[in-house]
């Protein structure tokens, strides 16, 4: 399918009527299509109270279970496989088994893990009195059964000559969290006020959480105490800091058996949870190469009940009936689907689609392509184009590129960018199959096309400069090198320029570009500001011409007759008269005046200036001749001794052209402003005087009705039922009742007025203002060049002055480094995005406000394809 991104595509409003057994596959075939929006038929219905609440709901619940599956995938680290499978809409019918695969799979999986999650408790419990065992065991062996006790005794306060045989000291022993131990300790000495003996030790060994699988650490410890009541004090303790307490023997030989038991009973649980472990990976790989296509499945079962409830029922038929906007273009492939959609469902009724009249605005719909999508989302994101209004994206595609380029114009920063998108675009099956999700990363991918085209011409606009990395390049030889040759530059570091004594003129101008040689002069940048600035109002005026030209087109498409001729003409004569006319003299300054008549040659600002104060410095004749001063380039005798000066007139007749001119762009301000809404209002007071003679002659023939006799002979009164008149809709007892149309709006003269004034004032003042705003062209170049030639200056040129032996090559390699950083982050990246958002300004403000309005609404198709593009929030 092609198209044109000038205008957008034509669009009708269908109607399409489907059979209630076909209507579930007719919208499949659509869907696959996406070239049909669909109308919502029951914008005040609840969603909960349309026909396929069911269905949607019965949707809602598989995507919560596959849901569920992808969250076990990834905990096992199964990787989800990328496919280009797109797997068509399965029946009604389909469903039912679909819902069975996934309740079967996640009864399935939470149970595996419910018995799973059992045995690791029960595992990490006996992984803990296995550890206290092992520790107390240890423990006992290490300081013996009554050294410990009679640590305990001198520890709890007990005399030295009590017999230890009759102390009866009681011990508990458990695990705690090892974070909680320093805070579990001073509970201990507080509460119990010393009376306890502790001792503890961190488990080496990492534990595994039951239910989320993370790692913990814990430490085992063991509590002496003497009598009842501090131990229950030492257990509730224990049970506030959420440690848990095990049984340990006070006999070695128990505490033996009991180890080897509990460590049988782990290398049984091993097993199981292995087996177990075994069986759970099983179904979650059956599941891994289907549940992509589960997925795709699953979207389109629900959007496609999603559209089936935009739509309106008729019972009576049995069938469903749908509005949508299409593009006239696509509407035999859309008959086409359906025709498909029928067949596929065993129909023998045909789906029916006819277009419809309406006054609705359609949508605004634009086919792009790979590289034109770029450029179309930035016209986008300033406004959605009006219904088939003059699109600037196709004008973009140059200008933005083009423009940005002047502002970042260098031949080795544009290579460096021009390489970076062309590895994007070799690169982008790659990069889109990654599917990457990162915002930053995404939006490089997406604008890989305008990258390579703003690279493309920042190089040839470095050209033109003569500038690569702050350097210039002699091509084509100087043609000052005759009165500067290279052994000049050896001897002096600096020197001014000066066209009139050493410019070598039977040589000519250089062929491309700037000459070299003001690279390396003092005066560079007083010969650049002059250039740049007059090519950026240049290239500005260029462009707001071009804006307010395709304003007419506008015009002429949608018949607006009355807004072309005073709008559309006043606007470009007053952009004309007044900034054209600066552009020209720009011209005719650099075509008249060389390197032998630089004291006559004009201030454009000064004389532009004049032009509106209405003063001019008057012609004069050169002494002893006839030639007058803007002639004085065919004059060569004593240059020096010419009487004008900057502000002297410089061509024949130019106070009466600037006046004219003048005088015309002044005129067009109140044509714009006041022709057309007294136009318009003489139109609505024209109107409403037809209406108010045919509303008499309505009830002058009522009047005349009424005194006709009936069969009877007497006179009776009459009621006239229908009037033949489009603005007079009923009459009541012989009055005539003017009912308005409701696409009809009224007019008001005030509100047309003051819009008109907004608008008038907003072009006026806006030509200004944008032309100065173009002023940022020359700026942001001179200051891109500036912090180029300061990196070249203050880091690369020093490293390369040193003379250090051996030692000098291994400077110039980090300094080296540390300048192609530098130039990748500041002068790429940042000058880079700098010069990008300026020239997003100049396109949104400066160019698509002399033409574009911007207020439609864009064209969303119902496709299958969109539901299948990841998001950021995937």
């Amino acid at each position: 399918m092609s198209g044109s991104l000038f205008r957008s595509e034509e669009m009708s409003l269908c109607q399409i009527f489907l059979q209630s057994e076909a209507a579930y596959a007719c919208i499949s075939q659509l869907g696959e299509l996406g070239l049909v929006q669909f109308k919502d038929l029951n914008p005040d219905v609840n969603a909960f109270q349309r026909k396929f609440v069911s269905e949607i709901l019965r949707c809602d619940e598989m995507e919560r279970r596959l849901r569920y599956i992808e969250k076990e995938l990834k905990k096992e680290e199964l990787k989800i496989p990328d496919t280009d499978e797109n797997p068509t809409a399965p029946a009604p019918k389909e469903m039912i088994d679909l819902e069975a695969t996934f309740e079967k799979i996640e009864s399935e999986l939470r149970e595996v893990n419910t018995n799973a999650e059992a045995l690791k408790r029960n595992f990490l419990e006996l992984s803990e009195l296995k550890e206290v065992l092992k520790k107390t065991q240890v423990f006992f062996q290490e300081h013996g059964q009554h050294n410990i006790i009679g640590d305990a005794q001198h520890a709890l306060g007990q005399g030295e000559d009590t017999q230890t045989g009759n102390i009866q000291l009681g011990f508990v022993a458990g695990v705690i969290p090892r974070e909680r131990m320093p805070a579990f300790e001073r509970m201990l000495w507080f509460a119990c006020r010393g009376n306890v003996f502790l001792r503890y030790e961190e488990i080496p060994q990492v534990l595994e959480d039951p239910v989320t699988g993370d790692g913990i650490h814990k430490s085992v410890f063991i509590i002496f105490f003497q009598g009842d009541q501090l131990k229950s004090r030492v257990r509730k303790i224990c049970e506030g800091f959420k440690a848990t307490l095990y049984p340990c023997p006070e006999n070695p030989q128990e505490r033996n058996e009991m180890l080897n038991g509990v460590s049988t009973r782990l290398e049984d649980l091993k097993t199981v949870l292995n087996q177990t472990k075994d069986h759970r990976n099983r179904v979650l790989v059956g599941v891994q190469k289907e549940i992509t296509a589960w997925i795709i499945k699953v979207k389109k079962i629900k959007a496609i009940y999603h559209t089936l409830n935009m739509c309106n029922f008729d019972l009576s038929h049995n069938s469903l009936i749908a509005e949508c906007w299409c593009p006239v273009m696509a509407l035999e492939d859309v008959q086409r689907g359906l025709k498909h959609g029928t067949e596929l469902s065993g129909s023998t009724v045909p789906c029916i689609l006819h277009r419809m009249d309406t006054k609705e605005t359609p949508p605004t719909y634009f086919i792009t392509n790979k590289f034109t999508v770029v450029f179309q989302d930035i016209v986008d994101a300033y406004g959605i184009a009006t219904y088939q209004e003059v699109n600037p994206a196709l004008y973009t595609i140059i200008s933005f590129p083009f423009l940005f380029a002047v502002m970042f114009g260098d031949v080795g920063h544009g290579t460096i960018m021009f390489l970076f998108g062309l590895c994007l675009v070799l690169m982008e099956k790659k990069l889109i199959s990654m599917k990457v999700k990162d915002e930053i990363a995404l939006t490089f991918i997406n604008g890989r096309y305008i990258i390579l085209m703003m690279g493309a011409f920042s190089m040839y606009t470095g050209l033109i400069y003569n500038d690569i990395f702050s350097k210039s390049l002699n091509l084509f030889g100087s043609s000052w090198y005759p009165y500067y040759k290279n052994t000049t530059f050896e001897v002096q570091k600096s020197f001014v320029l000066d066209p009139g004594t050493m410019y070598d003129t039977e040589k000519g101008p250089y062929p491309l570009g700037l000459d070299p040689i003001w690279q390396p002069a003092t005066n560079k940048i007083t010969f650049t500001n002059s250039f740049k600035m007059k090519l950026s109002v240049i290239l500005g005026i260029s462009q707001m011409t071009l804006g307010v030209l395709l304003s007419l087109v506008n015009h002429v498409y949608f018949k607006r007759t009355l807004e072309a001729l005073v709008e559309f003409v006043p606007s470009l004569l007053f952009l004309l008269c007044l900034f054209g006319y600066l552009v020209g003299l720009v011209f005719y300054k650099w075509f008249l005046f060389n390197q032998k008549c630089t004291q006559c040659a004009p201030s454009l600002l000064i004389h532009f200036i004049n032009m509106f104060l209405m003063k001019y410095q008057p012609v004069t004749e050169i002494p002893g001749t006839n030639t007058t001063t803007f002639e004085c380039i065919k004059y060569d005798k004593d240059l020096e001794k010419l009487p004008c000066s900057s502000q002297t007139v410089f061509f024949d007749n130019q106070q009466m052209i600037q006046t004219i001119l003048l005088v015309t762009g002044v005129l067009m301000a109140p044509i714009m402003l006041c022709v057309k809404p007294f136009v318009l209002r003489s139109k609505h007071n024209a109107k409403e005087r037809r209406k108010q003679g045919l509303g008499a002659v309505s009830e002058r023939a009522l009047i005349s009705q009424e005194e006709m006799p009936d069969n009877t002979g007497s006179y009776q009164p009459r009621i006239s039922k229908s009037v033949n008149h489009k603005d007079v809709d009923v009459e009541v007892e012989g009055h005539a009742v003017h009912d308005k149309p409701e696409d009809e709006v009224e007019f008001e003269f005030g509100e047309v007025f003051i819009h008109q004034a907004i608008h008038t004032i907003e072009f006026c003042l806006g030509c200004i203002s944008h032309t100065a705003s173009y002023l940022r062209l020359w700026a942001l170049s001179l200051a891109h060049a500036q912090l180029s030639e300061v990196l070249w200056t203050m880091l690369l040129r020093l490293s390369l002055k040193m003379d250090i032996p051996y030692g000098g090559s291994v400077i110039i390699f980090f300094v080296f480094g540390a300048f192609a950083c530098i130039t990748i982050a500041v002068l790429l990246v940042m000058e880079g995005l700098s010069a990008f958002l300026h020239t997003l300004r100049l396109h949104w403000v400066e160019f698509n406000s002399k033409f574009y309005s911007g207020q439609g609404y864009g064209f969303i198709p119902f496709s299958f394809k969109s539901l299948m593009e990841p998001t950021l929030d995937d």
